[in-house]
């Protein structure tokens, strides 16, 4: 699995003084993940995640997290067309905050707004969206950043919570995924997690009805039903340049077993 942070460059905190005269214009382009094969997902995003991704977990101790499978390998993402364009109905909030993000002191109790410099719809033309008015104060669309940022970050502690629900119950378990292509090539992903069916199977009543009065259980199902998804990537990955499929493809089954 692919370091997340790759997708911010130069990020810097936004101030009134260093971005007094910036604008930020989407693009619509979003060749900037161009090389991870994982992101971020939060629990909220399971249902909308899961009929197009494959969501497994990945991380260690405290800092496992659900990811969407975004390719085989390690620096590709298959869900990009060759001019950027995300080829998928939903799209992760990982991706969409960008090019904002917060940092955090080291007690991790102040969240500071920073903006990746590098991002191309980053200006001082006035393209776009103004960071900060002629007085000197946010704009509403900062605000709006904001509050998106602010509600990720809730959603990041309620993901945290379930992750850790998983761990204690001992439901995760590593995985590995392989393919093999049309032209003979062997692809296996490895490093992630996913729930055990036998031991989801196995747990106690009581265990299953907190799960199920959170609503936790529904989105151990949707993971397990998004395992699926990896025979999505397989075939993106038969896709050539010009869109078309290779109708002499003939992949190989998405296979899942214990790493």
């Amino acid at each position: 699995m692919s370091t997340q942070m790759l997708i911010y460059e130069t990020a810097f905190p936004v101030s009134a003084r260093r971005h007094a005269q910036w604008s930020v214009e989407p693009s619509g382009d979003y060749a900037f993940s161009a090389k991870v094969n994982s992101v971020p997902l939060m629990a909220v995003e399971f249902p909308p995640a899961a009929a197009e991704y494959a969501i497994v977990f990945a991380g260690k101790d405290d800092a496992v997290m659900p990811v969407v499978i975004l390719g085989m390998r390690g620096n590709q993402n298959v869900y990009l067309d060759p001019k950027g364009g995300w080829q998928a109905k939903y799209i992760p909030a990982f991706i969409r905050r960008y090019p904002f993000i917060f940092s955090s002191d080291e007690a991790g109790k102040t969240l500071t707004l920073c903006i990746d410099e590098a991002y191309k719809g980053c200006n001082q033309a006035g393209r776009g969206q103004r960071l900060f008015d002629e007085a000197g104060q946010p704009t509403p669309y900062v605000d709006n950043v904001l509050k998106f940022l602010q509600s990720y970050q809730a959603q990041f502690q309620r993901t945290q919570q379930f992750c850790r629900k998983l761990k204690d119950m001992g439901l995760l378990e590593p995985m590995q995924a392989s393919v093999t292509l049309p032209s003979g090539e062997k692809l296996a992903l490895t490093g992630f997690m996913a729930v055990d069916r036998q031991k989801l199977k196995a747990l106690s009543g009581d265990q299953l009805s907190d799960l199920a009065k959170t609503d936790e259980l529904e989105l151990v199902y949707l993971h397990l039903e998004s395992i699926r998804n990896f025979a999505g990537v397989r075939d993106r990955l038969t896709v050539i340049p010009g869109g078309r499929a290779d109708d002499s493809a003939t992949p190989g089954e998405a296979q899942q077993a214990a790493a």
